[in-house]
C-alpha cells in the first residue's frame, strides 16, 4: 500500500497512465492490440496482479476492450457529445425529427423496441405525475445501440388513460416520437427537468450494456411538463459512463425555480 503524503501512484496506475499516453499519442490507434499482462509483467517487473489492475483501469475508462483469447484492444468508438439543451428543442421533436438526432451526427443507431406495457404506477412516478400509486402508466422500455454498441437503457412513464388510443402506445411512435404526439392531444411538452447521478450498474444493466467489469453508469431521469405545469412523462434512464460527453450550453439570466 502506498503511505499517504507521498504523493506516489501505485504501480498499477503509473502502468494504466503510461498506456493512456500512448494511446493518446497515436502508438496504439483504433484496434490495436495492447501489450498484454505478460508483456507488461516482463517490462515494468511487477505482478500479474498489477498487470491486470493496469489494463482493468483503461476497461473502466472505455478506452480499450477484452477479446476472449485474443487480448485487450484499443477502442473504435467516438464518445457520444449528448447536448441536453439542443435536443429538446422543439425545433427537433416538433419537425419530426428524433433527439437522438441532435446527439448521434450521422452515425448508425438502432433503437431496439425491449416492451411497450401497462404497468401499475410506482410510487415515486406516481408522484411525479400526479397520479395514485398504482394507477394504470403506459410504460415504453427501449435499447439504443450505436454503431454496434448498446450505450443507453431507457424507460418512459406516461399516464395510461391520457395517451389511450393514441400511437404512444404502438411500437412506432411515429415521427417526432412521442413528444410530437403528446402536441396532437393537447400536452405539448415545453419544459424539462434533468436529475443525473452515477452509480454501478445492476447486473442485469452491466448485460444489457456489456459493460466491462468496472464501468460506472449515468442514470438521468427527466420529467417533461406542459404549459400548466403538468408533468406528462417521466424518462428513466440508464448510459454507459465511458460512452458520454454531457454538454450543456445556455445564457445567462436571472435565477428561475421550478
Amino acid at each position: 500500500m502506498v503511505s499517504q503524503g507521498t504523493g506516489r501512484q501505485p504501480k498499477y496506475q503509473r502502468i494504466a497512465n503510461e498506456l493512456k499516453a500512448a494511446i493518446a499519442a497515436g502508438r496504439y490507434g483504433p484496434g490495436d492490440r495492447l501489450p498484454g499482462e505478460n508483456d507488461l509483467m516482463a517490462a515494468h517487473a511487477v505482478a500479474r496482479m498489477t498487470a491486470r489492475q493496469a489494463l482493468g483501469v483503461l476497461q473502466s475508462e472505455g478506452l480499450v476492450e477484452a477479446r476472449k483469447g485474443a487480448g485487450v484492444f484499443v477502442r473504435d468508438f467516438r464518445p457520444i457529445r449528448r447536448r441536453g439543451v439542443e435536443r429538446l428543442s422543439v425545433r427537433e421533436w416538433g419537425e419530426g425529427r428524433s433527439v437522438w438526432e441532435a446527439d448521434i451526427e450521422g452515425r448508425e443507431l438502432a433503437v431496439e423496441l425491449v416492451s411497450v406495457t401497462e404497468e401499475p404506477a410506482p410510487e415515486a412516478i406516481a408522484r411525479v405525475l400526479g397520479l395514485a400509486e398504482g394507477a394504470p402508466t403506459c410504460v415504453r422500455r427501449r435499447r439504443f445501440v450505436l454503431d454496434g454498441r448498446p450505450v443507453l437503457l431507457a424507460a418512459s412513464y406516461l399516464d395510461a388513460v391520457l395517451v389511450a388510443g393514441t400511437a404512444i402506445t404502438l411500437p412506432d411512435t411515429g415521427p417526432g416520437g412521442i413528444y410530437a404526439r403528446l402536441d396532437e392531444i393537447g400536452r405539448k411538452p415545453i419544459r424539462f427537468r434533468e436529475e443525473i447521478r452515477s452509480r454501478m450498474p445492476t447486473s442485469e444493466e452491466a448485460e444489457q450494456l456489456k459493460l466491462a467489469p468496472g464501468t460506472p453508469v449515468l442514470r438521468i431521469s427527466r420529467t417533461a411538463y406542459t404549459d400548466d405545469d403538468q408533468a406528462v412523462e417521466v424518462n428513466d434512464m440508464v448510459l454507459d459512463a465511458s460512452a458520454y460527453v454531457l454538454e450543456y450550453a445556455f445564457n445567462a439570466s436571472a435565477s428561475q425555480h421550478p
